[in-house]
């Protein structure tokens, strides 16, 4: 099992969205960088945990914890013009972009900002703290767990 760091805006898609929906889940679509891609389409598998991140607030934050229910399939909005995520390149034969399953596990009882993640001394080697804009960032066991703590659980 892999850990993993999903970046979200809330008025795009929120944790809250996602534990809205049936089941508490709902495919991770929109994803168009390659390298963030790259993770979907090869890294993540069933049953990785992922700490979801509120992006492009004041105060950004990991705000929940969920679990990967799919590992990654092409992603069907490349596919449709009406989308916002479409892509011309794409092709069922070709898909390009892929997506994976999450499922909204629990809030966290205390948000971790990210002014707390940039101070803490074991967290520096995450990519969020070394300014990645990708929107899928690994996280080694360590990383998890001290993000867990200070979130409360």
């Amino acid at each position: 099992m892999r850990h993993w760091l999903f970046k979200s805006e809330p008025t795009c898609f929120s944790f809250q969205d996602l534990q809205s929906r049936p089941n508490a889940s709902e495919h991770w679509d929109g994803v168009r960088n390659f390298q963030a891609r790259n993770f979907l389409r090869d890294e993540i598998k069933a049953g990785d945990q992922v700490l979801f991140y509120h992006s492009s607030i004041p105060e950004p934050a990991i705000v929940g914890l969920c679990t990967v229910t799919r590992a990654g399939y092409p992603d069907h909005t490349a596919l449709d013009p009406g989308s916002d995520h479409f892509d011309p390149k794409a092709s069922p034969d070709k898909p390009i972009w892929y997506m994976v399953d999450v499922q909204a596990d629990q809030p966290l009882p205390q948000p971790v900002l990210l002014a707390t993640i940039r101070q803490h001394p074991l967290l520096q080697e995450m990519p969020l703290v070394n300014r990645s804009r990708l929107s899928i960032q690994p996280l080694t066991e360590d990383q998890f767990r001290i993000l867990l703590k200070l979130g409360g659980l």
